[in-house]
């Protein structure tokens, strides 16, 4: 646990085993970890750093995703095909939604209550109503659907297809596909910038950045560091970061322009990115060099480097409290 304000580590919370996805709920300042080998959640208080519960969910918790609104949260398990639905208030399982094979992400739309599943394995996309926890549909896309996003906004969602080089957009008050895209190859992440209706897709094999205008389902094509995995933005500065697997780098686009203004220099094999829009502030998890990189987002220097527990693989952001919680 990062203190934001500090960049000093104020707490380190034991989690399940082999803890592979975390998320926020700002609202109830409550943590989310899934802990990939130990089939379960644990639960932390954000205000005392303590776990509250651990709750079972299905075969090896893959992701992880949260409605602030509804205080509902979603877990993807990865070897049962199956979403566990959590109530926050009781912390207790109110549903096991079956999914399709090898449910990757997990995305929620808060305007509609409604929840998407991407299947790596069945190529797919479960929709789950989250008021009924009923699958409503299942809309086929590309191949190793491996990242899903929403734009609330729009009631659009946004698929990366790792193995077909594609990203499928899908209508939400239709649960239809509207377009598949074109991207470059091994397209693993996907963020959408609400604000300009901007999608940001990461091409891991291509070592660039699909950029898509939500409005036009037009592309342009942006260079990054070499072996872009993850993608994060922030909508307050019309910016995006992109974490460069294999050149230890995080690439900056200014998404006005789509181009990039700078290459900011981050640890070993950096995995994920997450945004601080409130402080303009980037966190990167280096997977191996066992830290987090920092970045001030209005200088685009590295403020800090903070040690963090072995193979960090995942960083979720408290933008309310200005703490940082690294599985």
């Amino acid at each position: 646990v990062i203190n934001g304000a500090t960049n000093t580590v104020i707490a380190t919370v034991a989690a399940g085993t082999s803890p592979f996805a975390v998320a926020v709920n700002p609202v109830t300042n409550t943590i989310y970890v899934a802990n990939y080998s130990g089939a379960n959640v644990t639960v932390i208080n954000g205000a005392t750093n303590t776990v509250t519960t651990i709750v079972a969910a299905g075969t090896n918790p893959y992701a992880v995703a949260v409605d602030p609104v509804t205080n509902t949260i979603y877990v993807a398990n990865l070897g049962s095909s199956s979403v566990t639905v959590i109530n926050g208030a009781t912390n207790t399982v109110t549903a096991t939604v079956p999914a399709g094979t090898n449910p990757y992400a997990v995305a929620v739309d808060p305007v509609t209550n409604t929840i998407y599943v991407a299947n790596f394995s069945s190529s797919n996309v479960t929709v789950i109503n989250g008021a009924t926890n009923i699958v409503t549909a299942t809309v086929a896309v590309g191949y190793n659907p491996r990242k899903v996003a929403v734009d609330p906004v729009t009631n659009t969602i946004y698929v990366a297809n790792q193995s077909s080089s594609s990203v499928t957009v899908i209508n939400g008050a239709t649960n239809t596909v509207t377009a598949t895209l074109a991207a470059a190859s091994n397209p693993v992440a996907v963020a959408v910038d609400p604000v300009t209706n901007t999608i940001y897709v990461a091409n891991y094999g291509s070592s660039n950045v699909t950029v898509i205008n939500g409005a036009t389902d037009t592309t342009a094509t942006v260079s990054a560091g070499s072996g872009p995995y993850a993608v994060a933005v922030n909508p307050v500065t019309n910016t995006a970061y992109v974490a460069n697997y294999n050149s230890a780098n995080v690439t900056v686009i200014n998404g006005a322009t789509n181009t990039v203004t700078a290459t900011v220099a981050a640890g070993t094999e950096p995995i994920t990115v997450s945004v601080n829009p409130v402080t303009n502030t980037i966190y990167v998890a280096n997977v191996n060099s066992f830290n987090v990189t920092v970045i001030d987002g209005a200088t685009n220097t590295v403020t800090a480097t903070v040690s963090a527990g072995t193979e960090p693989n995942a960083v979720a952001v408290d933008p309310v409290t200005n703490t940082i919680y690294v599985a």
